[in-house]
């Protein structure tokens, strides 16, 4: 089929392929983030707990006491508020992404539609990012 196309709808057609796939490698990164965001606020959230106690830190395959709670809890902070500036760095390049992918959709539909196209099957909907 894409033999018989116009370069310009091929190249529309490619475009569209790699858009779905930065899309999902976008989402993929993003919910990964989130999670860590997760992660890190909980922890934030039981180190604020803790007393006097001793603490823990997992660096590698070892358990290192931390001596020093205070900039424990800095450092957690400002890997969660850089995790959290990169999600939304990622929500606004998703957005793009997407729009991006739906005005190319739209393009090819028109071209698969135009004069004696209109038999032509429209691109599979339901393999494209959602």
């Amino acid at each position: 089929m894409m033999d018989n196309l116009p370069p310009r709808v091929q190249n529309q057609i490619a475009q569209f392929q790699q858009l779905t796939q930065q899309i999902q490698m976008v989402t993929t990164q993003k919910i990964q983030l989130e999670s860590q965001v997760r992660e890190l606020e909980k922890t934030i959230q039981e180190l604020e707990k803790v007393g006097d106690e001793a603490i823990y830190r997992n660096v590698g395959s070892l358990l290192i006491q931390v001596k020093d709670k205070a900039a424990l809890l800095a450092e957690l902070k400002e890997q969660k508020d850089t995790s959290e500036v990169r999600v939304k760095t990622l929500d606004r390049q998703d957005k793009h992404l997407r729009e991006r992918h739906q005005t190319l959709q739209q393009q090819i539909t028109q071209a698969l539609q135009g004069p004696g196209a209109a038999a032509a099957p429209k691109p599979d909907e339901g393999s494209g990012a959602s």
